[in-house]
């Protein structure tokens, strides 16, 4: 195992990834800034677009597998297919060129995209049935230290944490619209992320792998926290 270092310590360059929800990104960053992105939201499966996103960024920033020093993917929660095709990529690049790897909690990628926010940054991805997959953070120093491990949670359950918390929260993830919806009709406040820094994308996965400790290939695992619609319905049956 090693410990990636933190940013400001030593430059590695970081080739990050993202498919938890209905769009991709790819991102190579080092030292926290952003070297290259290439993000896509064009209703194609991640399993045609992917890829080539990553091949295509390379090509332009005149980089290369060789320059990378970690595979950064977030591994979850979200969307099953998704999460499933942006693992097995980090784990093909990393098993194939023998670069160390890092999963990390899809929900803490996204709050660092509000480094200046004050209060709790409530980051919520839509996990139907009236739930969203939450995770809430606060910002220390400019990073997000985390309030509570990833869940799927009610609706009901978070709004009547946030109503009974008494703190400014800020909604971010492709479920703040139907939260900040369920909240207002619930006469509850919380504010919401503007929406160019709304949803996740492959530089908050670099900036959430930094310091964290790093493995091979084999130590990638999505993380679902409950059992697909399938399996439910499976069991449903009997």
């Amino acid at each position: 195992m090693k410990i990636l270092p933190a940013s400001g310590v030593e430059k590695i360059k970081i080739l990050a990834l993202e498919s938890s929800a209905k769009s991709v990104s790819a991102a190579v960053c080092e030292d926290g800034k952003i070297i290259a992105q290439s993000y896509q939201n064009s209703g194609l499966t991640h399993s045609r677009t992917l890829l080539p996103i990553i091949e295509d960024m390379l090509k332009n920033a005149d980089l290369s597998y060789e320059d990378i020093g970690l595979v950064a993917v977030a591994r979850g929660p979200g969307s099953f297919t998704g999460i499933r095709i942006g693992v097995s990529a980090a784990k093909g690049i990393s098993w194939a060129r023998d670069i160390p790897a890092v999963g990390v909690s899809t929900l803490e990628a996204m709050a660092w995209q509000l480094s200046y926010s004050d209060g709790v940054i409530c980051s919520v991805m839509d996990a139907r049935r009236s739930e969203v997959y939450n995770a809430l953070f606060e910002m220390r120093d400019g990073k997000p230290e985390r309030i509570c491990e990833d869940r799927a949670i009610p609706l009901s359950e978070l709004s009547k944490e946030i109503r009974e918390s008494g703190k400014r929260y800020t909604l971010v993830g492709d479920g703040s619209e139907i939260s900040y919806k369920y909240l207002a009709e619930n006469g509850i406040s919380a504010f919401i992320a503007p929406e160019n820094l709304r949803y996740q994308t492959a530089w908050g996965v670099a900036a959430a792998a930094a310091g964290k400790e790093s493995g091979g290939a084999d130590d990638l695992r999505p993380i679902y926290l409950r059992l697909s619609q399938a399996e439910r319905e499976r069991i449903a049956k009997g």
